[in-house]
């Protein structure tokens, strides 16, 4: 919000705040049984309410960046501390195969296929081509609440494989995708050239030690705090046993600080730290404390941030997307992401069914947001950025609305044929 708006248009944003946290805490059970997702109602609350003449601010992404980069930074950290919380399955190679899969194979063949449409339909350059394409290519755990692991719990129907490979996955590539990101930051940098120390920088920094400091930062203090919080000496740091919530907080804000302080991917090691801290004590009740008070902060900024992408399309948002841009979201919902998905997992774990439901069910939201945020603060982008805008948000509308209305007959079908079926 600019310093000069009006006191009318303070408190009609204090109204939709007060309306919008009501609504945050009702709709997930007014909606349980309907095909309509709580992220859609935010999104076209979002476009309803600019489209009508109340003095609200105005809501520029470009103009805005570091708003925006900031307010989604904080929205994703929010939600991989909770689906860390909530996965129940012990970490392994085998028991996470999926998830290797689905990092391994689907995300840089989703990268390669996204960055040759873009650059093919758009003729844009390589650099601009891949950050597009690396923006677009986490799968989202902020909006994938119908389709990803629920509370910590040790009851089987709560973690099929569905749900499990969709939130682990989500938890881990949206520290993943930074390395293509700064790929394309520097080779913009580099005047679209190849040559140079830039890539094995690339290599070797971005990729290999940043990714390590990433995963080692976040385990190390995710085990610290679990020996403090549930077996310290000292009754006092036992928090535990009081029950404060916010204690998760604590948490995230301490992994990824130190491991951004120390050049790691912060986003790796909110969810390594998660991870490591349910591992601590798998079954203690305090997990259930913290994922809850961490879901109820991640659903409010959540809405907050939709319903700014919906004001953000009615205020014209949208005026510089072409219908090759367009294109792009199509392509990357109904096709490459299904056929990437499906390849990485042939021959995978759980039923063909619920493999075609990992692999349709790409949903491409917040993160996607961050990443064009950021880079368009770090890279030479300043001719695209308003079409870069355009093309990634229309993807994340496509995703909210295909993936938001899927999400509850998918999974009650799949939930249906589980139950006859019996154990994979």
């Amino acid at each position: 919000m600019r310093p000069d708006v009006s006191i009318t248009t303070v408190g009609a944003v204090y109204g939709c705040l007060g309306i919008g946290a009501f609504l945050a805490a009702a709709l997930p059970r007014l909606l349980s049984r309907l095909p309509v997702s709580v992220p859609i109602v935010f999104l076209a609350a979002g476009v309803l309410l600019y489209l009508t003449p109340l003095p609200l601010p105005e809501v520029d992404p470009v103009a805005d960046r570091v708003w925006a980069q900031h307010l989604t930074e904080l929205c994703v950290i929010t939600s991989l501390m909770g689906a860390g919380l909530a996965i129940n399955r012990p970490f392994g190679l085998r028991s996470w195969a999926a998830t290797w899969r689905l990092l391994g194979v689907a995300m840089p063949l989703t990268i390669g296929a996204t960055a040759l449409a873009v650059w093919w339909l758009l003729g844009w350059p390589v650099s601009a081509a891949l950050l597009v394409a690396a923006a677009l290519a986490p799968t989202d755990p902020v909006l994938a609440s119908e389709v990803r692991v629920g509370e910590p719990s040790d009851a089987k129907e709560d973690e099929d494989e569905v749900r499990f490979a969709l939130t682990s996955e989500a938890g881990l590539n949206d520290g993943l995708a930074f390395p293509f990101v700064l790929a394309a930051v520097a080779l913009a940098a580099a005047g679209e050239s190849w040559t140079g120390g830039w890539l094995t920088h690339w290599a070797w920094s971005d990729v290999l030690v940043r990714i390590g400091v990433g995963v080692a930062a976040g385990v190390a203090i995710g085990l610290l705090l679990g020996q403090v919080l549930f077996r310290s000496r000292a009754r006092s740091l036992r928090l535990a046993e009081q029950g404060e919530g916010f204690v998760a907080l604590a948490a995230m804000f301490l992994s990824y600080g130190v491991t951004e302080a120390l050049h790691g991917y912060g986003f790796l090691a909110v969810f390594a730290t998660a991870c490591a801290l349910r591992r601590s004590e798998r079954s203690h009740g305090y997990n259930k404390v913290m994922h809850a008070f961490v879901e109820q902060v991640e659903r409010l900024l959540m809405a907050l941030l939709l319903f700014a992408v919906g004001a953000f399309v009615a205020s014209g948002g949208l005026a510089s997307l072409t219908w090759r841009g367009a294109a792009i979201g199509v392509l990357l919902h109904l096709l490459i992401r299904p056929a990437t998905g499906w390849i990485a997992q042939l021959r995978g774990p759980g039923r063909p069914n619920e493999r075609a439901a990992t692999a349709f069910f790409g949903i491409r939201g917040i993160g996607s947001l961050f990443y064009l945020a950021y880079a368009l603060g770090e890279g030479e982008f300043g001719a695209y950025a308003r079409e870069m805008w355009a093309v990634v948000v229309f993807a994340v509308l496509i995703s909210v609305v295909v993936h938001g209305v899927a999400a509850t007959p998918v999974t009650r079908y799949l939930d249906r044929h589980s139950a006859k079926a019996g154990p994979s």
